[in-house]
């Protein structure tokens, strides 16, 4: 009985050791395994390092590059670039009028209406794509417009203001701007712009963004070389209230960019100064 009992003993040792070691291997293994693990995160991690430097150095290098390249230009074509961006990007708003005796060539769009010649065959292809494709029916209510119109406009804008608001004078010229602009503050004189808004509410306010014509010509204007010029909730940056009906040529190129930033004229031209 007690040979049985010290076997039964012996067996049961033996079997904790045996367990105890697998245990231990085990553990050992998977050591060996988050070692492993540790290993491969550290090369991605080496290699994403190197990668990343390589980008920024490779950049750098294009940028340099590209620096030395407008420095080796002739200072008068340099010049030249300069004044292709600030003509196509020129800024009129109340606080930049237009440069003194700004007389633009002109061109018919439609009818009676007249744009700026580098802009006004354009304007009206855009027009017409949106007429066709867009379920709406697009219309031109302003354009170009002279010193003496946008004189009328904001007088008669400010009588409106004194008459329906029931303001002084001297506010009623201060409101009148906000959505009228100054003789000499408006695109419009610029030729550079035009007004577009859709017949079934031919309605110069807010819900006109609502029309087939704003929502197709709020997508694809950037095609043709505009951008809708006063977004809703810039006015601090623009000096005039959301205009959804009121397009501005600036180039393809600026207009896809400007879009594509979801920016103002303003903003644009300001990042493109300081770059």
């Amino acid at each position: 009985m007690k040979a049985f009992r010290k076997e039964v003993l012996v067996a049961v040792l033996i079997l904790a050791l045996a367990i105890v070691c697998g245990s231990g291997i085990q553990f050992l293994l998977t050591l060996q395994e988050i070692h492993r693990a540790d290993q491969a995160a550290d090369v991605l991690i080496s290699e994403t390092l190197t990668a990343v430097a390589d980008y920024g150095n490779a950049e750098r290098e294009r940028c340099a590059a590209a620096a030395e390249r407008m420095a080796s230009l002739p200072q008068v074509k340099q010049q030249r670039l300069d004044d292709l961006h600030l003509e196509l990007l020129m800024i009129v708003n109340p606080w930049s009028p237009l440069p003194e005796g700004y007389a633009p060539e002109l061109a018919t769009v439609v009818g009676d209406y007249l744009m700026d010649s580098r802009c006004a065959a354009l304007a009206w292809q855009m027009i017409q794509d949106c007429s066709a494709y867009s379920g709406g029916l697009p219309m031109i209510c302003s354009a170009y417009r002279t010193q003496e119109d946008q004189q009328m406009l904001y007088d008669n804008k400010v009588i409106r203001v004194m008459l329906e608001e029931y303001a002084p004078y001297e506010e009623a010229l201060v409101r009148a701007a906000a959505e009228v602009a100054l003789p000499g503050t408006s695109e419009h004189q610029l030729g550079l712009a035009a007004d577009i808004i859709d017949e079934i509410y031919p309605y110069l306010n807010n819900f006109q963004e609502t029309m087939p014509t704003q929502i197709w010509l709020s997508e694809h204007s950037p095609e043709y070389g505009f951008i809708l010029r006063y977004p809703n909730g810039t006015s601090e940056i623009t000096g005039i209230i959301y205009e959804p009906w009121h397009y501005r040529y600036v180039g393809e190129k600026f207009a896809r960019e400007i879009t594509a930033r979801g920016i103002t004229l303003e903003e644009y031209v300001a990042w493109r100064r300081g770059r």
